[in-house]
């Protein structure tokens, strides 16, 4: 029987999430150590997915499958292909990045004083540093058993049950420039909370009836009720499962929405703005980085695979709602006050081109798709990040309050400024490649929303420019001198992060042989093959 590296590479920072909930409350600093050892842990197990995975092998490798609920037919099987081993990568990589970034983010915090209306000047209001780092593990286990699972309703179970330590997060632990005792604040940070709950909540409800009758109709086609992702794609491409073309559809409907949902896609999105706002840097990085991943990769791996026919059928649809949230989006940030909602709307900008590439039913497309889930999550975290670290110096998330940061902290400019071009996809560095990649598989099947796309390119530089220009140029506001520059852990956080932008930028190889052969399979599954130029390439020698 061979390793279970793939049961142990989310194991790991479940079994980190419990023993960090365990130290005792003295001890924070104890507990943030150990969640970053087991987070660390985990990172080396991803990189041993990476190594043992090889490209030109089987779909699915280092499967496991085992009998858990047989009388409905569900199983505990697992298997990556290479979609999933880059997005496993990007979520073990990013962890203990979040962790040490977020390391003084649930410390105690001095209350009002009394002569503020508040409790006595010594008293401290202190919040469960242990839970908070407990909880950044547990979501990490969730996220990469979602991206190793091949059973539909095990991965139902964790894309929903992930809600519930983000919900503590968002609510429990805001952001720290707007508490000290704020009433308001909390109701704020409440409602962002609920907000995300709800929306996912709804939309995982309707999978679930989604997923219960693609357990009918696979009782039905094939004589015993199946969740298994491969069985159902064998049995589609063997005709032995046949569906009837409403119920593929409204099956296909059910199942999308949720993964919209959790993406966002315009116009599902209204949750994001106000959970990135409210968070902490670090969990709005965990929330866009890579929760919000595993909706755009189950497209890839359930919607397509699953209901191919229907895939198609909403295609168009699909991909106007892409292009609306790419343009929507980023005009959206051009106007934001507020740094934090104008990353967040942003990052709805840049969902919509990943949505664009997966059902541009291209191999530049969806390997253009891949890839931006990855670049998108490390120039979001390096540009979340560095704006959490200037916000914690300020105290202020409105960019009216800043103003010539570069004259007093010219690193943390620095790297600022390196995170927002990699946010506008500039030319070497890592989102260029995906953007590029995904706007050429569209222009090759959809030249109008291709070209339309490309507004989002230009509303990029001006949102990033201009946010950087008002807070970081200009004259030295009072309220910035005296600014520290970026820490030793600070500059241990970006550094990284800054140097994978640059060197994906112009070596993006590793992850491209990775991704390529799942894409060609996936295409493959929906029966779709690169479109041919309308101009055809004249052979040379008969030239002559």
């Amino acid at each position: 029987m061979s390793f279970p590296l793939l049961t142990v590479a989310a194991l790991v920072p479940a079994v980190g999430a419990v023993a960090t909930a365990a130290v005792p409350a003295a001890r924070r600093t104890a507990a943030k150590w150990l969640a970053l050892a087991f987070s660390l842990a985990t990172l080396a197990l991803a990189a041993a997915v990476f190594v043992r995975f090889e490209p030109g092998g089987a779909r699915y490798q280092l499967t496991e499958s085992h009998a858990w609920i047989a009388d409905f037919g569900v199983r505990y099987e697992l298997g990556v292909d290479g979609i999933a081993v880059a997005l496993i990568g990007l979520t073990a990589l990013l962890i203990p990045f979040i962790i040490l970034a977020g390391w003084h983010d649930a410390d105690p915090l001095e209350e009002k004083s009394a002569s503020e209306g508040g409790p006595a000047a010594d008293r401290r209001k202190w919040r469960p540093t242990q839970g908070f780092f407990a909880l950044i593990l547990l979501v990490e286990a969730m996220v990469i058993i979602s991206f190793e699972a091949t059973d539909v309703f095990l991965f139902y179970i964790f894309f929903e049950a992930m809600l519930i330590p983000m919900y503590f997060l968002i609510g429990g632990f805001g952001d720290r420039a707007h508490e000290h005792g704020d009433e308001a604040a909390a109701t704020q940070r409440s409602y962002a909370a609920v907000k995300f709950l709800l929306y996912n909540l709804a939309g995982g409800l309707i999978m679930l009836a989604a997923v219960i009758g693609l357990f009918a109709v696979t009782a039905d086609d094939l004589g015993s009720g199946t969740f298994s992702l491969q069985e159902i794609v064998k049995a589609h491409a063997t005709g032995e499962l046949d569906m009837a073309t409403n119920t593929e559809r409204a099956l296909f409907l059910g199942f999308f929405f949720a993964f919209a949902v959790k993406a966002p896609l315009w116009p599902l999105h209204t949750w994001l703005p106000n959970a990135m706002g409210e968070s902490t840097a670090p969990v709005a990085v965990l929330i866009t980085a890579v929760v919000d991943k595993v909706g755009t990769f189950a497209m890839l791996r359930f919607c397509l695979q699953l209901f191919p026919e229907a895939s198609k059928w909403a295609t168009p649809v699909i991909l106007v709602l892409a292009v609306i949230s790419i343009i929507y989006g980023a005009l959206l940030a051009v106007g934001q006050r507020d740094i934090k909602r104008l990353i967040a709307y942003a990052s709805i900008s840049h969902f919509g081109f990943i949505v664009l590439g997966v059902f541009a039913m291209t191999s530049q497309g969806q390997s253009g798709a891949t890839l931006y889930m990855v670049n998108h999550g490390i120039s979001t975290a390096a540009l979340m990040l560095v704006a959490g670290f200037l916000i914690s110096r300020r105290g202020s998330r409105l960019i009216a309050d800043y103003g010539g940061v570069q004259k007093v902290a010219p690193i943390l400019a620095g790297t600022f400024l390196v995170g927002g071009l990699a946010t506008l996809s500039l030319p070497g560095l890592a989102p260029f490649i995906s953007e590029f990649l995904v706007l050429v598989g569209t222009f090759s099947r959809y030249p109008a929303l291709g070209v339309i796309a490309t507004a989002g390119i230009v509303l990029a530089a001006l949102y990033v420019l201009v946010l950087y220009q008002r807070t970081m140029t200009g004259p030295v506001k009072a309220a910035v001198q005296g600014m520290a520059d970026l820490r030793v852990r600070e500059l241990v956080v970006i550094g990284p992060l800054i140097a994978l932008l640059i060197l994906l930028g112009v070596y993006p190889q590793p992850l491209t042989k990775v991704v390529n052969p799942a894409v060609q399979h996936t295409l493959s599954d929906v029966q779709k093959t690169d479109p041919k130029p309308d101009v055809p390439v004249r052979d040379v020698e008969a030239a002559k």
